[in-house]
């Protein structure tokens, strides 16, 4: 028994193991298609053209789902930008750099700007932006390495260097917005789509 119709196929341009989990807990059937998007290069011409974090997150999500040619498919692409004080952050490339992200988020409040688009015959169908809102506390260096410890290379996936579905939860004074903005795909906003084409039962 399933809630997802038997067509069209649902396909997840993206690696991430967070997302593929996110839709797998709601009981979707979809193939995982990685793309290569060169999101660094596609994020600095965003801004160079003055686009918001929201334009250049939906810039992204639609670059990664339009990569993926299988015209029967309908196909879901997502990006996630972190902005703290007008600073847009990207996952850091090691441990050293992960510890310095987290000393600079410390203490301050941060933005996750989650995109979602689905392409369907290789057009745009539909896409949305949602946003978070999160405030780290000012913890202590002797925290902040036992942490480090803790959690590993893990958290190198994370454009925040924190799974606040993990221990990252204690790194936070506040959070404020959707969990699966929070974790990099806008769930309920993307059921609804779904359900509201066909793909979903109703």
């Amino acid at each position: 028994m399933s809630l997802q119709a038997a067509t069209p196929e649902l396909v997840l341009a993206s690696g991430s193991a967070t997302r593929r989990a996110m839709l797998e807990a709601a009981g979707l059937r979809f193939r995982v298609r990685p793309v290569a998007v060169d999101e660094a290069a596609l994020r600095e011409a965003a801004r160079a053209d003055g686009a918001g974090a929201d334009e250049a997150a939906l810039l992204l999500a639609n670059a990664k789902a339009a990569r993926v040619r299988d015209p029967d498919a309908l196909v879901i692409g997502a990006d996630q930008i972190l902005v703290c004080e007008g600073d847009w952050l990207e996952k850091p490339a090691d441990m050293a750099a992960a510890r310095a992200q987290l000393l600079h988020l410390r203490g301050r409040a941060h933005e996750l700007v989650t995109a979602v688009a689905c392409y369907r015959q290789r057009e745009l169908a539909w896409d949305h932006v949602d946003i978070a809102r999160l405030v780290m506390r000012d913890f202590s260096e002797a925290f902040l390495d036992d942490y480090l410890a803790l959690e590993g290379e893990a958290i190198l996936g994370s454009v925040g260097a924190y799974r606040l579905e993990g221990l990252g939860i204690h790194l936070f004074d506040r959070v404020e917005g959707a969990h699966g903005t929070i974790l990099g795909l806008p769930m309920t906003p993307l059921l609804g789509y779904l359900r509201q084409h066909g793909v979903l039962l109703t």
